[in-house]
């Protein structure tokens, strides 16, 4: 395994220390960074938590701003033009459109046996 040596302050030394042999796992998982802006999945979030009636869920869409970023995604797809990230990051929003997808079914049996 290859190693790497830096210069680090005392302080940051001392809790790097107390990490240990867990230091490698901690800086890979401080590397990854999530496929789309943490703004995004509140939005999804925020939606969730805030136990939306069926009316709500069936009326939900994404923000003007993931619509347009997933039209440019699509875009960049068909043309065989998307890079790693961008891969990742499409493949995101298709896991939130079956997230979605989910919850207005579960939701269609209120509107059917609505009366």
């Amino acid at each position: 395994m290859p190693k790497i040596a830096i210069e680090v302050p005392e302080e940051l030394y001392n809790q790097l220390a107390q990490v240990g042999e867990n230091l490698p796992e901690l800086l890979r998982m401080s590397l990854q960074q999530p496929p789309l802006p943490a703004h995004i999945y509140r939005y999804i979030l925020n939606f969730i938590a805030s136990q939306p009636t069926p009316e709500a869920i069936a009326a939900f869409r994404p923000t003007p701003e993931m619509q347009q970023r997933l039209r440019s995604l699509l875009l960049r797809s068909q043309a065989g033009e998307l890079t790693p990230t961008e891969e990742r990051e499409l493949n995101e929003y298709e896991q939130i459109e079956h997230l979605v997808i989910m919850l207005k079914a579960g939701s269609l049996a209120n509107f059917v046996s609505a009366p």
